[in-house]
Parts: structure tokens; sequence; C-alpha cells
């Protein structure tokens, strides 16, 4: 494989970096490492001082990926031990049942990543504390915990903690269609799901996982945290006690905006002004509670919410790029509404759910026959039911961005298209890429590409023979093949923004509407697309970056193949068995459409309202002349947005402020983020970019060492105390233990207004 430009600059970057080609390193038994003939690094003791961090800019995206993380590697550190399998085992566990137990809660928390990696640090550093290590027991405890077998429990516990869309759908089928499958089958499906998307991950390597410009904003902190955690020197010393005390502070101060003092979670001068007088300034600048509004000029102090926008993170273009966007939604949302866009002006301003001709709830049961499909009759009776306006043009910019998407990656990274796919090149397990990383992997043995077509083609298989239920398919096979591919190509697109930009598209809705054209008035076939239309590229991004985890740890990628499937099992064994236990005790909690303060079947009846509204009348609400036609033809109208800014960077005089402004936009972001805003709360926007100028614009160019040594740590330290203290939170005060204690209400924590002070919600 050919090597472009950007990837030759940055390797050359990488080889001049002070931090790794000035670092100083201890031997091992007194003996210089050779492996292969070469000299190897003892990363475990890596000297790094302040003066090893270049004061260089960082220029490109992607160059943080080799400015920021050391590209060294010790062949000789363990990746598969006991402690690796025993924690990797215990962790997946705990966090596919605490997962699970989420799903099924009021209220949204998952399980993060930094959870597993903070938990899995605290047990595997005290497993070689307490463990002996002479004896046999050197063969259980092999030396101090390291960095390879901590990421080997990370993926393993993450990979878990990803609840499966599929565990979603069987849950569904059992509470609102009394479809009950064989356990065997429900988890073979959950598992082959999941393996569906890992098997295209691993074929497309080549292409999103190798190369410098896959870096994947989102995992240059976890990385950073890891080297910090394991490698030695004054500077990671310095690195791990800055990152103690962050994560100590935020521990410490997110339980005040989370609990007692609401309000800061979206302090807005102008609802305090207003104090729940007027409508339509809760509309445009409340964002306090939940579907309240959209948050303009509201600020938060709340990093569980400032963290959803990634503001230390992603790329400024990238953050540029989305606050565009939500500029352009401030406007747009505001005046649809007002002047009775889609006919939803008598609505409520948000909401995601469905509504009578009157306002009220659709009731969606009084429509269907005991088969599940239209009674025409009692349809003409009942009415359609109707979206409110923001979220029609909600789900509208997010079917724009989709199709964007597409034409945004042909367009612009054509060329790297061709080297990844031409001659079929990305088949070839061993590729000729100039990325520091890569090279470092080249000395592992690599996954063969037909394990990943084996696994692909095996996983489809069994996902077709568990589809076919007591005599009837719930999904015919032909349509898992068909939702797979079009997943699959989806998947190619979307992966190369996630790489480079840190930004997913999601890709439900238009997976909705497509499959209600394909199976019209048939409800559970809809829903059940969901597994291979959406999941599989869900799946396929989430294995895609821990795959490059594994790259910038330096996993051997056998190892990492077979933790991404030990977690996959366990995860789909937990999933189910915990699934069943909640639904079979709390049937009624979870079909209420309120629930209780304790459980809530909000997640499992939004694919049920879905299934519903598309499957059951698909064509009757959104195809040509309907009333949410647009919704479906966005899709194809979003084709089109790339194209001018491409044509004007072509024709405009190269390095123009014209021509490079072009080649700013990223017209599949600024998309979907116009319809970013009309779902939960939204106070913490107008922070996050404060934060993310000061962090990706300020400094990075005015404080380039502080930014290479300890922005991204930062980051992950605020996200690791924040989830902890929320975690605790959640079983303490929040009801996810059985019993939620509401703090009494004061000036911080109003009553009768929404926390913001505002007016409370319709």
């Amino acid at each position: 494989m050919s090597v472009t430009p950007n990837e030759k600059e940055a390797t050359a970057v990488a080889t001049e970096l002070p931090h790794t080609d000035s670092l100083s390193y201890t031997e091992k038994d007194g003996k210089s490492d050779d492996i292969d003939g070469k000299q190897t690094v003892d990363v475990e003791s890596l000297s790094v001082t302040d003066e090893d961090v270049g004061s260089t800019i960082i220029q490109k995206d992607e160059d943080v990926a080799v400015e920021v993380i050391s590209v060294e590697d010790d062949p000789e550190l363990p990746a598969f031990t006991f402690r690796a399998v025993f924690l990797g085992i215990g962790l997946s566990a705990f966090t596919s049942v605490l997962s699970t137990i989420y799903t099924f809660k009021p209220q949204n928390a998952t399980v993060s990543q930094l959870f597993c990696l903070i938990i899995a640090y605290v047990l595997g550093t005290a497993m070689h504390s307490i463990m002996p290590s002479t004896g046999f027991w050197r063969y259980l405890n092999p030396g101090p915990f390291n960095i390879k077998e901590h990421t080997v429990i990370v993926i393993m516990a993450s990979t878990a903690s990803t609840v499966a869309i599929a565990m979603e759908i069987i849950a569904a089928l059992d509470l609102f269609y009394n479809i009950k499958l064989n356990a065997a089958i429900a988890i073979f499906q959950i598992f082959a799901s999941q393996m569906i998307g890992y098997g295209i991950a691993g074929l497309l390597r080549t292409f999103l996982v190798y190369p410098t410009y896959a870096f994947y904003p989102n995992y240059i902190s976890v990385v950073n945290l890891l080297q910090s955690l394991h490698f030695g020197g004054v500077l990671n010393h310095k690195k791990r006690r800055y990152f103690w005390i962050v994560f100590a502070a935020i521990f410490f101060w997110e339980w005040i905006p989370q609990y007692p003092f609401p309000l800061l979670t979206a302090i807005s001068v102008i609802c305090l002004a207003d104090n729940g007088r007027h409508k339509f300034v809760r509309n445009l600048f409340g964002a306090g509670s939940s579907n309240e509004g959209i948050g303009l000029f509201s600020f938060s102090t709340s990093w569980t919410l400032i963290s959803q926008g990634t503001p230390l993170v992603w790329p400024w273009r990238t953050q540029f790029n989305s606050f565009l966007g939500m500029a352009i939604g401030y406007i747009t949302l505001t005046l649809a509404y007002y002047n009775n866009a889609f006919d939803g002006r008598n609505l409520v301003w948000m909401s995601t759910a469905l509504f009578d001709s009157q306002g009220g709830s659709y009731n969606q049961t009084a429509i269907l026959t005991p088969e599940n499909t239209v009674d025409p009759s009692k349809l003409a009776s009942v009415g359609l039911p109707r979206y409110t306006t923001t979220y029609v043009i909600s789900q509208m910019c997010y079917n724009f961005g989709l199709g964007a998407a597409i034409v945004h990656v042909f367009l612009w990274h054509w060329s790297d298209l061709k080297k990844a796919f031409g001659g079929m090149r990305f088949l070839k397990s061993s590729q000729d890429i100039d990325d520091p990383h890569y090279q470092q992997m080249k000395k592992y043995k690599e996954v063969p590409q037909w394990w990943y077509l084996l696994l692909f083609v095996a996983s489809l298989a069994i996902g077709i023979g568990c589809s076919y239920n007591h005599g009837e398919w719930l999904l015919p096979a032909w349509s898992v093949i068909l939702f797979t591919f079009i997943s699959s190509v989806l998947a190619v697109c979307l992966g190369f923004i996630a790489a480079t930009t840190g930004f997913q598209i999601q890709i439900k809705h238009a997976m909705h509407i497509l499959s209600a054209f394909v199976h019209p008035g048939k409800p559970v076939a809809v829903m059940y697309v969901n597994l291979y239309g959406n999941s599989t590229a869900y799946q396929t991004l989430a294995m895609l970056q821990d795959l490059k985890l594994g790259q910038y740890t330096k996993i051997p990628p056998r190892i990492t193949f077979a933790a991404q499937l030990a977690g996959s099992i366990i995860g789909s064994i937990f999933n189910y068995t915990m699934m069943i236990s909640i639904v079979s005790n709390n049937r009624e909690a979870l079909i209420d459409p309120i629930g209780t303060r304790i459980w809530s079947g909000w997640i499992i009846q939004g694919y049920n309202s879905s299934s519903v509204a598309m499957g059951a009348l698909g064509k009757e609400l959104f195809a040509y002349g309907k009333p949410y036609y647009l919704i479906a033809f966005a899709i194809f109208i979003g084709l089109i947005f790339p194209v001018p800014f491409w044509v004007v960077h072509k024709l405009a005089r190269k390095d123009s402020l014209l021509a490079r402004g072009a080649e700013y936009i990223i017209t599949p972001v600024v998309a979907l983020y116009v319809g970013w805003l009309p779902y939960s709360v939204n106070g913490q926007w107008w922070s996050c970019l404060v934060i993310g100028y000061m962090s990706q614009v300020w400094a990075r160019s005015h404080r380039p060492k502080w930014f290479k040594k300890y922005n991204y740590l930062t980051s992950a330290a605020l996200d690791g105390g924040s989830q902890v203290i929320l975690f605790i939170l959640s079983f303490a005060v929040f009801g996810a233990s059985g019993n939620a204690i509401d703090f009494p209400n004061w000036w911080g924590n109003p009553a009768n207004l929404s926390v913001d002070r505002c007016a409370l919600t319709d």
C-alpha cells in the first residue's frame, strides 16, 4: 500500500520527537533486550523529563497521535496473564450486568471505558501488591501491573459493557409482542449481531486502523492516561500526580451540580431574569430540564454534561463545525416552530413521542390487529400520529448528515479509498503503511484477514438462523443480507469520519424509514432490522476503535482479537440473563409509558414506538406527498451538501482564504448539529465552546508543551472523576438501588420551575 504525503509527514515528525528519541531506559536483569536482532525498550522504566517534550506547535490534527502518545514498545511485557484473564472476565461480567440494569432505569447512565480503566488499574495494582511473586506465584504475578494487560482488561470489559441492540430488541419482543425467544437462540443472536460488525471492522483495518490519519481523537486521552499510569520517569510521575489531583477535584465538585444545586448544570441569566413567566424564553433559552429548551446562552459547570461535547479532545475543526450547525439550529428550530411548520405549533416544543390530532399521546395499540398489523378501519377512526416540529427537523438533519457523509468521504478522500480498496488491497493482512505505531506492531503475528472474513460469514449465517422462530421469520434471510450489506457500506464512510474527526453519525432514522418501505405494515420486521441495519455499523465503529487502542498500546493483534471475542461472549450471556430477570419481575412497570422511580422501559418503548410508526404507518407518513415525506427524502438531499464546498475548493486559488474555508467545512457534521438540540438537556454547549477554544486553539498554539503533556490527561481525569461520582450517586440517591432520595427544594433546586428557573415544561 502506498503512503500519502500526510502519512510521511507524520512519520517524519515522530522520528524527530524529543520524547521518543531522547528517552533513557534501564536494562532488565543487567542485559540488553534483543528480539529479532533489535534492541527493545523497557517502557515501564522510561525516564522522561519535561525537557523531553518538544515546544513545536501541533499543526495537523492527526499529529497528536505521535506528538502526545509515545510510540515506544517493550515486546517482553506480558499481555496475556492470569491478572488479565481474571480481572478481564470479572469486570466483563460486572460491567455487562451493570449496563443492562442501567438500560431499564429512568436515569440515562452508561458504563464508560474510563470507568473500566480506573477500576482495572486499582484492582490490578492491588493484585500485584497482595499476591506473592516467588516460586509458583511468579506465573500468576509476573511483575508490576503493566500497560498491556491493563489494556486487554479494558478492551474486554468495555466490549462487554456495550449493551447489545439485540438484547433491547429481544426485550421489546417479549414485552410488547409476547414473542419469547429460546435462551440459546437469544444469546447466539446477541453474539452474532456483534460479531458481524467485528468481522467488518477487521476487514477495514488497512483503511481505518493502521494509517496515521485514522487517529480516533476520543481515544488519545485514554492512551495518554494509560501511558502516564504505567511509564516511568519524572514527567510521568508528575502526570500521575496531576491526574489524581484533577480526578479528586472533579469527584468532590460534580456531586454539587448533580444533586443539591442543579441550577449549576444550566446557568442562564435570561432564565433567572424571566423567572418562569414566558414560554418563549423557556423554549429558546431554557436548558436545565429534559426537553425544556435549546439553551441559547446557557452555561454549565457540570462536567458530566460538558463532556458530551468532548471539548478537550475533539479537534477544533470538528467543534467549529458542530457549533456552526447549532447556530443555524437556533434560528431554524425557532422559526419553524413559531411559523407552524409541519403543523406542529399546537404541540409541545420538544418531544420525541407520537401525538394525536388533539395534541395528546397517540394510542398506537388502538390501530393494530391482534397480529400486530394495521387495521384500516381503526386507523381511519383514530387518525395518523403527529410529530413535534423540532423532532421532524431533527430527523431530517440526521438524514441530511448521512447523505452528506457518503458524498463527503468520496469527494474529499477518494485517494485514500482508492489506495485501500484498489486491487482488493484491504484483503491483505500485511501492508506497507508508514505509521510509527503500525511499524512497531509489525514484530507481532498479525490476524489474517481470512479470520475476520470467516467470522463475518459464520456470524451472518448464525444471525439468519436465529431470525427464524417457531415456524416464522422474524426477519427474512434476504432482508438480513440486504441490510447487513447496506450497513457495511455505510460503515466505511461513517468510520472514516469517526477516525478523523471523533464524530459518529447515527443511521437509525434512515434505517427505520428504509425498513418501513421494505417491510410495509410489519412492525416486528422493522424493529428487527435494527440488528443488521443499525447495529452492524455501530458495532463496526466500536470494534475499530478498540483495534486502534490495541495498536496505540502495542497489544499483539491476536490477543486483541481474543479479548474482543471474550468480552462479546461474556457480555452476550450476562446481557441476556440479566434482561430476562428484570423483564420477568418488572413487566408492568416496563410496559407503563411513565414507569416507576426504580424501573422504566423508556429505551425499549422507543424501539416499539418506532417500529409501529415506521413499520405500520411508514407509507402513510413518509411516502412522497405525505405529512413527513421530507424526512425520507432528506437522505438524497443531503448528498448535494458537500458538492458546492468541494467545487469552490477546487476552483479557488490554492491556499486562498476561500479554498481553505471551503475545505474546513465538514457538511455532515454541520447538517446533523442543526437538529442536535431537540433532546434532553442543553445547558452545556456554550461552556463547551469556551473550553474547546481555550484548549484546541489557544493552548495548542500558545502553550504547546502544556497541551502535549496535560491537555488530554486533563480530559481523562475530569471524565473519570465525574463518572465515578455519578456511578455512586446513581445507587445512593438516584434510584438505581431501588430507592430514590430527592434533595429538598430550595432556590437552587426549585419545585415549581425548571432547574434553571425558566418555566416548567408543558
